[in-house]
């Protein structure tokens, strides 16, 4: 199961930034940020956004002990989203030993 995830979370890394990147070198959002404010879905969606980052960074801040560290990655998640949440689970996957599965994966390390 966790090499599962360790390919589909890299897949969906590559193909996040690749999409962002490919996004960016078409659009300028800070150009377009006016029009795309004023469409529902779209506001709809950075709630929607919001919402998920909040709920990830407290499972984040669950397991993180430094401060520091918590809140440099909850700037990370803000400012890069999928790209930084795919990003910190992967560390986390690839740090688990043989035998380790989705729960140590989930809690806290007591090290």
């Amino acid at each position: 199961m966790i090499n599962l995830l360790k390919i589909v979370f890299s897949a969906l890394l590559v193909f996040m930034c690749y999409k962002v990147i490919n996004t960016s070198l078409e659009s300028n959002l800070f150009e377009q940020w006016n029009f795309l404010g004023s469409i529902p879905w779209m506001r709809a969606t950075l709630w929607d956004f919001y919402a998920n980052i909040f709920i990830i960074t407290l499972w984040m801040f669950y397991k993180e002990k430094s401060i520091i560290l918590k809140i440099s990655i909850t700037i990370l998640f803000v400012c890069l989203g999928s790209i930084a949440t795919l990003a910190y689970v992967l560390v986390y996957l690839f740090k688990l030993k043989d035998g380790e599965g989705v729960k140590e994966l989930l809690v806290r390390r007591e090290e």
